[in-house]
C-alpha cells in the first residue's frame, strides 16, 4: 500500500513476496504510483519491467485507489509474469530462426526490413541470392549433401558481409540479405561482386568437389517503401534477370511494371482465346520459277477488346511461358484447316494448295500433337497432304529420338514437315538425316541483305546443296524484292514468301490472290 504526501511516495505496507523480491530496492514504482495519485481514475494496470538484460523481469502493475486519512492513497499489486513473456520470446524466435543454418527465416527477414523502413534515416539495400545448381545437386546426392551445401554456402555468405547487415534463408536455395549502405549505393554491387567471388570456390561434398553458381539481384529502399514484401519482390526480379545476364542485377522499375504488363497481356490472351477472338493470317509461298501460289503459311493474329493490335512476338511469348501457347496451337490448326475447307467449296483452285502451321517447341513437349492433327482432319474433312507443320530447328534437335517417333507418327497421317528457320540454331547434321524432314525453310536473316553480303550468298547456296543432299525442297522466308527472288531461284531455290509476294492476308484476299497468281 502506497500513500502520496505532497509530492513523496510513502510505501505504507508491503507483504513478504514484494519484500522478498526486492523491487523497491532496486526499480521504484514512484512514477507509476504518483502518476495514478494525481489523477481521477479508480483503478489502472500498467506493464513494468525490473532488472537488467540478463535478469530482467517483467510484471503486471495493477493499482486500486482506497480512502486512508483523507490522504491519496491505493493498493498496489503486481503479478509476476517473467515466465511467460520469456516463453513467448522464445517461441516468437524460433518461430523467426531458419532451424537448418541458425539463420532468421523468411518472417524474421521481413521483421529486420520492416524496422529498416520504420527508421528511413538510413540508406539501405536487399540482396536476394538464389543458388543455380542446388536442386539438381539435391536430387543426385541426396538432401544431406543439400542440407550441408547450404550451412556452408550460408557460412560463406555471412563472413563476405559486415556484423551490423543481416543475412537469411528466405527459401530452399534463397538467401535475402539487409545491406547497411554507408555512403554510395555502389556498395551493394561491390558487397554482390564479393558474394560471387565467395561462392565460386568448389564446395566440398561427399567424393565431390563441386561448383555452385548464383544469381544475385539488389533493390534498393527509399523513403517511398512501404512495405518489406515489395522490396523483396523488387529484388526477385532483379535476380530473375541475373539469371539471364550471370551477374548481379539491379532492381529497375519498367522490369516489374513489363512484368505486370505480361501478367496482363497472359490475363487478356487467356480470355481471347476462350472467346475465339484470335484471327488467322495467310501469306502465300510462291514457286519462284513460276511465281505461282503453292501454299499458305497461318500466321496468328490478335487485335484485343479494346481494339490494341498485340505484336506475335509479344504475345506467343507470353503464351509459351504461360502454357497457353497449347490450347493456341490447337487453335491454329483447327482454323486454317477450315479455312482451307471454306477455299475448296469456293471452286477447284485451292484443291492442290497446302497449309503450313507452326507449331511451339512448348506444344510438342506438353501435348500429343499426333492426335491432335487426326482429330483436326477428321473435324474438318481435310486429307493429311494439305497440311504442313513447321517445326522449329532446336525443337527438333533437342530430343532426337523423342521428335523422330512423333514426325513419323505425323508422316503417316500424309502431313508434310518443315524446318522453320533454318541456319540460325545449330543443327546436328547427324540427327537432321534421320529425322523426317521435307521442306529447309531458310531465315530471313540470310535473305535480308543477300545482294550486297557475299558470305549470305555462300551460306544460302551451301544450304540449298545441304538440301539436295537430303532431298529436301527449300523455302526462302523474308523475300522482299524481285531482284532477291530471281538470284533465288538461279541459285536453286524452289519457294519463297515475303513482301516482294505479299504480306500475310485476310482469309478472303488470300483466296483472291490465289484466284490472281495461279489463273
Amino acid at each position: 500500500m502506497a500513500s502520496l504526501h505532497g509530492d513523496t511516495i510513502v510505501h505504507e505496507a508491503s507483504n513478504r513476496a514484494f519484500v522478498r523480491a526486492q523491487i523497491g530496492a532496486k526499480n521504484s514504482l514512484d512514477p507509476i504510483i504518483r502518476a495514478f495519485l494525481n489523477s481521477d481514475a479508480r483503478i489502472a494496470e500498467h506493464q513494468w519491467q525490473s532488472g537488467g538484460e540478463v535478469e530482467r523481469r517483467y510484471f503486471r502493475v495493477c493499482l486500486s485507489r482506497i480512502t486512508v486519512r483523507n490522504e491519496p492513497t491505493c493498493v498496489v499489486s503486481l503479478v509476476d509474469h517473467t515466465a511467460e513473456v520469456r516463453t513467448e520470446e522464445t517461441l516468437r524466435r524460433e518461430m523467426a530462426t531458419d532451424s537448418l543454418t541458425g539463420l532468421p527465416n523468411r518472417g524474421g527477414f521481413t521483421d529486420a526490413l520492416d524496422a529498416a523502413i520504420a527508421h528511413q534515416s538510413r540508406r539501405w539495400a536487399v540482396l536476394m541470392v538464389d543458388l543455380e545448381r542446388f536442386s539438381r545437386i539435391n536430387a543426385c546426392l541426396g538432401s544431406m549433401a543439400g542440407d550441408e551445401l547450404l550451412i556452408t554456402v550460408a557460412r560463406r555468405i555471412k563472413g563476405a558481409l559486415r556484423a551490423r547487415d543481416v543475412l537469411a534463408r528466405t527459401g530452399g536455395d534463397e538467401f535475402g540479405i539487409l545491406l547497411a549502405i554507408d555512403e554510395r549505393d555502389d556498395e551493394a554491387q561491390h558487397v554482390a561482386n564479393r558474394l560471387q567471388a565467395a561462392l565460386t570456390t568448389p564446395f566440398r561434398l561427399s567424393d565431390y568437389e563441386i561448383c555452385v553458381t548464383s544469381a544475385i539481384g539488389i533493390a534498393f529502399g527509399d523513403a517511398n517503401v512501404e512495405h518489406s514484401e515489395d522490396v523483396i519482390r523488387h529484388a526477385q526480379v532483379a535476380m530473375k534477370k541475373s539469371k539471364g545476364s550471370k551477374k548481379a542485377e539491379a532492381y529497375q522499375t519498367r522490369a516489374l511494371d513489363s512484368a505486370r504488363a505480361e501478367f496482363a497481356m497472359e490475363t487478356a490472351l487467356r480470355r481471347a482465346i476462350d472467346n475465339g477472338d484470335l484471327t488467322l493470317r495467310y501469306q502465300p509461298i510462291c514457286n519462284l520459277a513460276t511465281g505461282q501460289v503453292e501454299s499458305f503459311e497461318a500466321l496468328a493474329r490478335w487485335t484485343d477488346e479494346h481494339g490494341v493490335q498485340h505484336q506475335p512476338s509479344d504475345f506467343i511469348r507470353v503464351a509459351e511461358e504461360s502454357g497457353l501457347i497449347v490450347p493456341l496451337g490447337r487453335w491454329a490448326i483447327d482454323a486454317a484447316l477450315t479455312t482451307l475447307a471454306g477455299w475448296d467449296r469456293r471452286g477447284d483452285a485451292s484443291r492442290t494448295i497446302k497449309v503450313g502451321v507452326n507449331v511451339s517447341p512448348i506444344q510438342l513437349q506438353r501435348d500429343s500433337v499426333p492426335d491432335v492433327v487426326e482429330h483436326a482432319l477428321a473435324t474438318s474433312g481435310m486429307a493429311g497432304d494439305r497440311l504442313k507443320l513447321e517445326l522449329t530447328e532446336s525443337a527438333l534437335i533437342a530430343e532426337p529420338a523423342r521428335m523422330a517417333r512423333m514426325l513419323t507418327a505425323l508422316k503417316s497421317l500424309g502431313l508434310t514437315i518443315a524446318m522453320d528457320d533454318f541456319g540460325t540454331g545449330f543443327s546436328n547434321l547427324a540427327s537432321l538425316q534421320k529425322l523426317p524432314i521435307d521442306v529447309l525453310k531458310i531465315d530471313r536473316s540470310f535473305i535480308t541483305g543477300m545482294l550486297a553480303d557475299r558470305d549470305k550468298i555462300a551460306i544460302v547456296r551451301a544450304i540449298l546443296s545441304l538440301s539436295q543432299a537430303l532431298s529436301m525442297t527449300t523455302v526462302a522466308e523474308g523475300i522482299e524484292t524481285h531482284d532477291v527472288a530471281q538470284t533465288l531461284a538461279a541459285l536453286g531455290c524452289a519457294s519463297g514468301q515475303g513482301y516482294a509476294f505479299a504480306h500475310p492476308l485476310e482469309p478472303n484476299d488470300a483466296y483472291e490472290f490465289l484466284l490472281t497468281r495461279n489463273r
